[in-house]
């Protein structure tokens, strides 16, 4: 989950992407950089990083590792995600994956608090009622609607959302 802080706004950012409509799993989703392991990846975290280089052209070297969140399952494909926050520098310019990602989401913390809501979905001609967060067009659910409640408290137990703010304006 790689996290900036926005240059004009000091506001906490978060980066997603929006899979392509036409893809077999998770089409037209919204979710965070990721994907499965490689055999070269020696740990979950360089997973993390590769996919996210892959997926948007973010850098590893722009990375800087802040922590682990608690792992989250996907109902529908039963995949166990390993989500790991990394702090980015803000104004990155993006290289979405022509095969993956339709488009790469800058999303404020603050807008993401606001727009959680519950709203009913239809998947598979089954319907349901689920958590969900909707900021402007975008509808945020399931697993990374789970990860991003995961990483608002843990960004508010560890006072990180503030003292990232703080440091920016000492420099």
């Amino acid at each position: 989950m790689p996290l900036f802080l926005h240059a004009q706004t000091q506001e906490v950012h978060v980066v997603l992407t929006r899979r392509h409509a036409d893809l077999r799993r998770h089409a037209g989703e919204i979710s965070f950089p990721g994907g499965r392991q490689d055999p070269r990846d020696r740990e979950l975290k360089d997973t993390a990083l590769r996919e996210a280089e892959e997926e948007i052209g973010l850098e590893r070297s722009q990375v800087r590792m802040l922590g682990e969140l608690a792992p989250v399952s996907t109902f529908a494909t039963g995949y166990v995600i390993h989500p790991f926050v990394g702090l980015i520098p803000a104004g990155q310019e993006w290289l979405a994956s022509p095969v993956e990602v339709d488009a790469v989401l800058e999303l404020p913390l603050r807008a993401l608090r606001e727009g959680r809501t519950r709203t009913r979905l239809q998947r598979r001609g089954i319907s349901f009622e689920t958590d969900a967060y909707v900021v402007e067009e975008n509808l945020i659910w399931g697993a990374t609607a789970r990860i991003i409640e995961d990483l608002l408290g843990w960004l508010a137990a560890t006072a990180l959302d503030a003292r990232l703010r703080r440091a920016d304006a000492r420099r």
